[in-house]
């Protein structure tokens, strides 16, 4: 069974998908446009092409091969096949180049269209972009099967979902709960329209209403499940408050993984352990702070010195990087492993402080940091006191929330360390909601819910 936490994660950590390293503002392609783009076409009913075929069978191999498929659920497997994600899929889709998105359409380029919608169980295939950074997509099938299986969801359960994006998530739903047992909440009125039109193509019955998440759905409370599929840094307590004693939710935390919480007998809490390792969009008010580039400029750094550790688990450690993020939230990590030039690490705080790390092949490590804060110092603080805790994995963690007050624990959700969560920073240009676009999580079974 693959081990991605102990492997290169393919999306930079705490950016957006396919951002580059420098985090510079990428130029949409004029053919797929940048904002707004509603993904209104039709659904896509065409007969299945070879070029479909394949990558379908091809994707169906990997997820066998990779131990992707939950072995709790086994029903996503049935459910992922009966519901394709390329019925699903809007007729542009985007490919980054390592430079900028380019759009691929299936009417020209039907085979290209394929190997997008069907490329791995670890890929996303992004359908959306605002402001030149994806807002929507069809998340990648590992961490669909993941995010269901932890879920827990049985026939006859009432569920929320917030973020429909293209509805493919909440068609899978419905086929396990069952018709009229699924409301999904889309803030964008064009991708709930067409979500709508894909659900009633493929007859799964699941209401699609126009919405803010952050309030989820009263009217049709309450529900047994409640599942998210873009990133928080909190969860909204009307979450909570719409979920039946002992119902459960699950939401990505924090774009860097997901959380499955148990709602308390009294329904004053919820409380559980985070379930695996991904990356994910944030939802509608997440600022994201100054962008590196913004935040390096041209100035040169107020501190050089010798870095007396190898850095490389930054790259390839998804616990480390887990606890990193729960320690030092508001502190984005970016790496590259060039071939010549060795481990570069970035950090930067999305205010006014960086540090730039490099490991090149031979040769001593070194540190670089810049503005008022040490970040480069900060993170090996806390790198230390991981070691002391003895490396706990990310499923060492959990998180309790409560109507006033959210915390991230570990080991123990009563005795363990916390780290209180900081509110969520509003953005002065809210984007629409989006679905996920996560990295691979482990499909590794998570200890039981408190």
């Amino acid at each position: 069974m693959n081990d991605p936490l102990k492997a290169p994660l393919n999306v930079p950590l705490n950016a957006p998908l396919g951002a580059p390293l420098n985090d510079a503002s990428t130029d949409p392609p004029t053919d797929f446009p940048s904002t707004d783009f509603p993904n209104t076409d039709s659904p896509n009913t065409d007969p299945p092409t070879d070029a479909l075929a394949e990558c379908r069978a091809a994707l169906a191999a990997a997820m066998d091969a990779g131990g992707w498929w939950p072995r709790r659920s086994t029903w996503t497997r049935q459910a992922m096949q009966e519901l394709p994600r390329h019925l699903f899929a809007p007729d542009l889709v985007l490919h980054w180049d390592g430079r900028r998105y380019t759009a691929v359409d299936r009417r020209t380029d039907p085979r290209g269209w394929a190997e997008l919608v069907h490329a791995g169980p670890g890929e996303a295939a992004v359908t959306q972009l605002a402001e030149g950074r994806p807002s929507s997509s069809l998340s990648c099938p590992a961490v669909v099967a993941d995010m269901l299986d932890a879920l827990m969801l049985e026939p006859g359960h009432r569920v929320l979902e917030l973020g429909a994006g293209t509805g493919w998530n909440a068609a899978l739903l419905a086929w396990r709960a069952g018709a009229g047992q699924v409301v999904s909440v889309e803030v964008d009125p064009g991708l709930a329209v067409a979500a709508r039109g894909r659900l009633a193509a493929v007859r799964a019955e699941a209401a699609v209403v126009v919405g803010d998440g952050t309030a989820g759905c009263p009217a049709r409370a309450p529900y047994d499940r409640v599942v998210c599929t873009y990133a928080v840094e909190t969860v909204p307590w009307s979450w909570v408050a719409q979920t039946r004693p002992g119902g459960r939710i699950v939401t990505p935390w924090g774009r860097l993984g997901h959380v499955a919480l148990t709602v308390s007998a009294d329904g004053r809490s919820a409380t559980g352990w985070v379930q695996g390792l991904a990356t994910f969009m944030p939802a509608r008010g997440t600022s994201p702070g100054r962008l590196l580039h913004q935040v390096h400029g041209d100035r040169p750094p107020r501190s050089r010195r010798r870095l007396e550790r190898d850095p490389r688990p930054l790259h390839t450690d998804g616990n480390l990087l887990f606890a990193l993020r729960v320690a030092l939230p508001d502190v984005q990590v970016t790496t590259q492993d060039g071939d010549e030039d060795g481990l570069t690490v970035w950090l930067h705080d999305g205010d006014a402080s960086w540090s730039r790390l490099r490991a090149p092949r031979t040769g001593p490590a070194t540190v670089e940091q810049g503005g008022p804060h040490r970040l480069a110092d900060a993170l090996e603080d806390a790198w230390d006191q991981w070691l002391t805790d003895g490396a706990p994995t990310l499923y060492d963690f959990g998180m309790t929330v409560t109507e006033h007050s959210q915390y991230v624990w570990c080991r123990n959700a009563d005795t363990g360390p916390r780290w209180p969560l900081p509110p969520q920073r509003a953005a002065a240009d809210p984007r629409p909601v989006p679905s996920s676009a996560p990295s691979p999580s482990s499909p590794s079974s998570p200890p039981s819910s408190p």
